[in-house]
């Protein structure tokens, strides 16, 4: 009976020894920064983010980011309503997804401490278009259930690809600006925890 009782609570337990191990990765927002810098009258550069990240690593390797655009700051609140409604067009496009695939072997192997770097391909959907985008990111190993990925070169947005161009001039135009650049540098820092 004992013995019948074991098997039976082994076999019961072991599926949550799989999902231990294959867990998920989450982004963890309150630790985590994606920010862009926009240009202004040729020499004007400011740092601006969003306050939501979310996102999902799992063990096949498939990441997912999602921000809500909404959650743009810049510092300034007339301009973040701004970015909303005129650029960002928040009403039809609400939110920016990114999509990627990491090799899992390349996590699973990675020791605590140690950093691995890589390019990653990925697919950028924000306003109603898709781009795809080589990303170059280190990937640190900082305990058994946190991850760290940081972008090692800003990334490129240009304006014209995803029609964003007569978002950037309204914005111009509303703020009495001469020029504003279409390209950004967009950087980010992700922390992921089990």
């Amino acid at each position: 009976m004992k013995q019948s009782l074991k098997m039976t609570l082994a076999a019961l337990l072991l599926p949550l020894g799989f999902s231990v191990n294959a867990a998920t990765w989450t982004v963890n927002n309150e630790e985590s920064n994606v920010s862009y810098v926009s240009i202004k009258q040729d020499q004007i550069a400011e740092v601006n983010h969003f306050t939501q990240v979310n996102g999902q690593l799992n063990d096949k390797g498939q990441f997912t980011l999602s921000i809500p655009l909404s959650s743009v700051s810049t510092g300034v609140a007339i301009r973040d309503e701004r970015m909303k409604s005129v650029f960002f067009e928040v009403d039809r496009y609400p939110r920016l997804t990114l999509n990627a695939n990491i090799d899992p072997k390349v996590i699973k192997d990675l020791q605590v401490g140690e950093v691995a770097n890589m390019e990653v391909e990925a697919n950028l959907e924000l306003h109603g278009e898709n781009q795809r985008l080589l990303l170059e990111v280190s990937v640190a190993k900082l305990s058994k259930s946190s991850l760290f990925v940081a972008s090692t070169q800003p990334v490129i947005i240009n304006a014209g690809q995803f029609k964003l161009v007569a978002g950037v001039n309204k914005l111009r135009d509303l703020a009495g600006l001469k020029q504003i650049s279409y390209a950004v540098p967009v950087s980010f820092v992700l922390s992921l925890q089990q």
